[in-house]
């Protein structure tokens, strides 16, 4: 089996930016060698609300959902770039209430299931 290099970063959301408190509400990885580019999210808006009370649980939801549409074939503004494009973009630092976190790297003989060991691992309570 070949284990083909891939990298990931964490999606956060930064309900208070000002503050910096954080809760992981995603995983976003990339393997150029097998041409994937996926996103999965979940947000928990009791922890959340615990960070900021007043919080738009629905407007970080669509926030969020924005990370997995740019990765799918969807037509939007992201659809022209490349794959590593879109990747690059979506871990840019931001001082936004959703951004993505360091981007991490790793070896992988199917992303699919490495997204998902990830995703249990850094963003399920």
């Amino acid at each position: 089996m070949t284990r083909d290099v891939y990298e990931y970063a964490v999606i956060r959301v930064v309900p208070r930016v000002e503050r910096g408190e954080q809760i992981n509400a995603g995983v976003l990885l990339y393997c150029q060698p097998r041409d994937y580019l996926c996103a999965r999210v979940a947000l928990d808006p009791v922890r959340l609300r615990c960070l900021d009370p007043g919080a738009d649980v629905e407007a970080v939801r669509r926030a969020l959902s924005a990370y997995e549409l740019a990765c799918g074939d969807e037509p939007g503004p992201l659809a022209v770039e490349s794959l590593g494009g879109r990747f690059r973009w979506l871990t840019a630092p931001r001082s936004t209430i959703v951004q993505s976190g360091p981007v991490h790297a790793g070896l992988t003989v199917d992303p699919d299931t490495e997204l998902a060991r990830l995703f249990d691992k850094l963003v399920r309570v």
